[in-house]
């Protein structure tokens, strides 16, 4: 069993463009974060509906990680990721439901870091973050996240 917590929440209304640093945002079930790429389908990519690209989640550990054996410096928002979490193993949530605060996740696949990532910051950023890149997941329930929201584990999951 885990706890964690939000230690920040990062949207950008279209492709391409810088993060930004919000400090909640509402979360609508199979549909996304409100003003995210996805949600407003402003994306190139053909996958916009896919559940998976509802929400990103980034281990702050990872981003330390990246600046300590990479001595690359990435900002949580430089990851493209739209949640940086602090005592989360993301790994281990695929397949599985979990809460953020009030609002229920799935963990879908992990977020392997790609060539846009590289082209956005730097090109070490992509063997920095292999299997450390983060999670996609789905949105089952809506509601608001918001920094500083706990992160757990749901107990009443069924059995799949």
């Amino acid at each position: 069993m885990f706890t964690g917590k939000i230690l920040s929440i990062h949207i950008t209304p279209a492709e391409g463009q810088a993060m930004q640093s919000i400090e909640s945002v509402q979360a609508v079930a199979g549909k996304g974060l409100q003003g995210d790429r996805y949600f407003c389908h402003q994306t190139a990519l053909s996958t916009a509906n896919d559940p998976a690209r509802q929400v990103t989640l980034i281990e702050s550990e990872a981003i330390q990680a990246v600046q300590r054996e990479a001595s690359i410096s990435l900002a949580p928002g430089d990851s493209r990721r739209n949640l940086v979490t602090q005592g989360v193993p993301l790994n281990h949530l695929v397949g599985k439901e979990f809460n953020v605060g009030k609002v229920k996740l799935r963990g879908i696949r992990l977020c392997e870091p790609c060539k846009h990532l590289s082209e956005m910051t730097e090109p070490g950023v992509l063997p920095a973050l292999v299997h450390r890149g983060g999670l996609r997941a789905e949105i089952l329930t809506s509601g608001i996240i918001q920094i500083g929201d706990i992160i757990g584990a749901v107990t009443d999951q069924p059995d799949r």
